[in-house]
């Protein structure tokens, strides 16, 4: 995965999540941009009003700090270490290993790549 801008323009949406049940119907839809391993994005959804995310990704691997407003009025911030796998059609999940500010319980998330139209 040595492509300098691998993840730019490309959309996730969270399908799995220890931290929260998942919105099937609104799931948190993250938009990603990078420029020479520099990664930094958006997302909403889900319990989500609007976070921001920016870090690094060095090879399958990405290091991350986030910040949202959360639907039921606190906000949200912590880090994250993600690890991106390809799946068999082509497109990238991304499994992300993270914890809240304030609270050092380990987290796991998954996020699958929305097909190209």
């Amino acid at each position: 995965m040595s492509d300098s801008n691998l993840l730019s323009g490309r959309t996730f949406v969270m399908i799995s999540s220890t931290a929260s049940e998942v919105n099937a119907d609104d799931p948190t839809r993250f938009v990603y941009e990078e420029a020479d391993g520099v990664i930094w994005g958006t997302y909403t959804g889900d319990t989500v009003v609007q976070g921001r995310f920016v870090g690094t990704r060095d090879d399958d691997r990405l290091v991350l700090m986030y910040v949202h407003a959360l639907k039921a009025g606190p906000r949200a911030a912590g880090r994250s270490d993600s690890r991106i796998e390809s799946l068999p059609d082509g497109r990238l999940r991304l499994v992300e290993h993270f914890t809240f500010d304030g609270d050092d319980t380990p987290q796991v998330s998954v996020c699958e790549e929305l097909p190209t139209r």
